[in-house]
């Protein structure tokens, strides 16, 4: 019932995962130094807001370039190459800050530097797992991923305000840099990853969305995911909802900082417990069942008058969140033939950030026309009512296993010694 660990004993995937928790925690260092250095640079937020447009702008472009490399390359030698890169942005933003440069531009063009790196990084090795670890174990290596990431979106941000009067930026600069050696280390020692017999041999973006759009069980991953992504995700509400129903004071209190906290110590205590839902062979079902017991949790929080309540169940559909991820990544990394694993990951990466942006509009929207209430309830009403549509309209999609494509699951697996 505790954390599914089977993964771990693969020595590759071992590596990338210790390397992950070491590069997770004190890479969430940069989410405190560039905002504190920008708001010091120009006295306003907006630079600060202008820094994450473009941090999001250079993660798509990446992500759709980067999977579409990663098809036609070594994804070692990219890795590699985009490990170093990610490094060397790392140590230029300190040694801008250890000169005293004071440039917003210089810093907004190493911050979109850093965040380009980043998403090629990410696709490639998305396309990559699964020629580390068999297929059936990929549910059990997402949700590990999911459990480093949490504890270091936590711990990170906790430690770097810690050590920030102490070493002050440029020491946390230099921190993130040490650390991202630990990344490059792990992919040094992965053995080749040449493109699959048959794979493309020129970069071509566009044949990505075409396969994604062509193949129903693909299609019904991405409904499923905008359903709970847009339909029932109302963190734009938040702010009212903590106001207006638990009593908060004008510009927050207590209320906010608990719902704001809720879905992530559920996340976290969902792969906590990985290992009571990571073996299940029917990843459609694990879908379907997660969107639904999601979208439940949010009509209920919408309904509820009481903060306790509304706490306890953003906590439930949190854990329900860290299910969807694990069995999203268990059908987009096995049902894809290997030569378009990459551009595949870029499309649905594109796909998947642009979610909870469309979200926060439309529950604003939703929220101001006719209140929190129907809004939040409402929303996470139709995601399970569009959930249950795409189970019932895709049968493929409910009926997917992970043995179900055994032509197609063409991955190499590396021997644990």
């Amino acid at each position: 019932m505790l954390v599914d660990a089977r993964p771990l004993r693969v020595a590759a995937y071992r590596r990338l995962w210790l390397a992950s928790a070491v590069t997770v925690v004190f890479g969430q260092f940069n989410l405190v130094t560039v905002p504190v250095q920008l708001f010091g640079l120009t006295g306003t937020s907006a630079t600060v807001g202008l820094a994450g447009l473009v941090t999001l702008g250079a993660l798509a472009v990446s992500a759709l370039w980067g999977g579409a490399v990663a098809d036609v390359v070594d994804r070692r030698a990219m890795l590699h190459v985009t490990s170093l890169g990610i490094v060397t942005v790392a140590v230029l933003l300190w040694l801008q800050a250890r000169l005293d440069a004071n440039s917003v531009p210089l810093l907004l063009v190493l911050v979109a530097g850093h965040a380009a790196l980043v998403g090629a990084n990410a696709t490639a090795l998305g396309a990559a797992i699964p020629r580390v670890v068999p297929p059936d174990l990929i549910p059990a290596a997402s949700s590990l991923g999911t459990l480093v990431r949490q504890v270091g979106a936590i711990v990170g941000p906790l430690l770097a305000g810690a050590l920030l009067p102490v070493v002050g930026l440029r020491g946390l600069y230099l921190c993130d840099a040490v650390a991202l050696c630990a990344l490059v280390w792990a992919v040094r020692r992965l053995p080749p990853m040449p493109p699959a017999p048959g794979a493309a041999r020129r970069v071509d973006v566009v044949s990505g969305f075409r396969y994604v759009a062509r193949e129903r069980v693909l299609v019904a991953v991405l409904a499923a995911d905008l359903a709970m992504s847009v339909l029932g995700l109302p963190y734009a509400l938040y702010p009212q909802v903590a106001q207006q129903t638990f009593g908060d004071p004008p510009g927050g209190g207590a209320a906010l900082g608990l719902l704001y906290a809720a879905v992530p110590t559920g996340v976290l205590a969902g792969a906590l417990v990985s290992g009571a839902f990571t073996r299940a062979r029917r990843p459609g079902r694990m879908i379907t069942l997660a969107v639904v017991a999601w979208g439940l949790a949010v009509v209920g929080f919408g309904l509820t008058r009481t903060l306790w309540l509304g706490v306890v169940l953003l906590v439930v559909g949190g854990g329900a969140i860290v299910v969807h991820s694990s069995f999203r990544n268990a059908i987009t990394q096995t049902y894809v033939p290997d030569g378009l694993r990459g551009r595949t990951q870029g499309a649905l990466t594109v796909v998947l950030m642009g979610g909870p942006a469309l979200a926060n509009a439309v529950h604003g929207a939703a929220g101001a026309w006719a209140g929190p209430t129907w809004a939040i309830s409402g929303g996470g009403a139709l995601a399970v009512i569009a959930m249950l549509a795409v189970a019932r309209s895709v049968p493929v999609f409910w009926e997917y296993g992970l043995d179900s494509r055994p032509g197609v699951i063409d991955y190499r697996y590396i021997d644990s010694q």
